[in-house]
């Protein structure tokens, strides 16, 4: 007889700041038996579910991690135990967060499931530095992409083509996608927008331009989203 599983809930935190958390995430969270959540995840986030069981399953690029292998066995056997069983994701679950793995583990376990979404940080980020990614005349097409890399995956060095672009995790890979966008003809004028730790009371925002950010960045410990086009513009004051 197959023994019964609890229910596995896919949840996005959003970018950060506690708050961000949608009505359902918060809900859920107050009622969850256990949560395995992710390195982006704050403290104040952890308050929403002090009665739960929490495991930290932190991914950070570029730092140790668990493996992706044992998280995905670590949601099924916490699906063995527990009756609402929470897989907490900065962001947005289905964006740049590992998901598909996880999902497919879940239904080759025969593990019923349920996503709930997050605000995922481009979004975020946009609204903190009051730059919409789309505008009329200028931008009608957004293109989300990071260069962070599957073990043993080729770098794909391929620039999206769109209007306005936003790098994902790129701190360490901003300046050489900044060369291989100036490579492409892009014009160093272009305007770039960073925000690192977005949401967070440690947010810091940048502007700078494409040939400046092909030079190098700050240096950033926290998560950092790179916006690239003429949306990131500064708007001038109506006469």
């Amino acid at each position: 007889m197959t023994a019964p599983y609890g229910k596995v809930y896919l949840i996005g935190a959003g970018p950060g700041a506690a708050d961000l958390i949608t009505v359902r995430g918060a809900r859920l969270l107050a009622s969850a038996d256990v949560v395995l959540y992710d390195a982006l995840v704050t403290s104040e986030m952890l308050e929403l579910c002090q009665q739960a069981v929490k495991i930290p399953v932190g991914k950070r690029s570029g730092q140790r991690s668990a493996a992706q292998e044992h998280i995905n066995q670590q949601l099924v056997e916490c699906a063995s135990k527990y009756a609402l069983v929470v897989r907490l994701k900065g962001g947005d679950p289905m964006l740049f967060g590992r998901a598909d793995e996880e999902l497919t583990a879940l239904e080759s376990a025969g593990i019923s499931y349920d996503i709930v979404p997050g605000i995922t940080t481009a979004l975020a980020a946009a609204a903190s530095v009051r730059q919409p990614l789309t505008k009329r005349g200028v931008a009608r097409s957004v293109a989300l992409f990071t260069s962070s890399t599957a073990p043993g995956e080729t770098a794909d060095t391929r620039i999206p083509e769109c209007d306005t672009l936003v790098q994902y995790m790129g701190g360490r890979e901003a300046m050489l996608t900044a060369q291989r966008m100036l490579d492409a003809n892009f014009p160093a004028s272009l305007p770039v927008v960073i925000v690192e730790n977005c949401s967070r009371e440690n947010e810091r925002q940048l502007s700078l331009n494409l040939g400046e950010l092909a030079l190098g960045l700050p240096a950033c410990s926290g998560p950092v989203l790179v916006m690239m086009g003429e949306a990131m513009r500064p708007r001038k004051p109506l006469q």
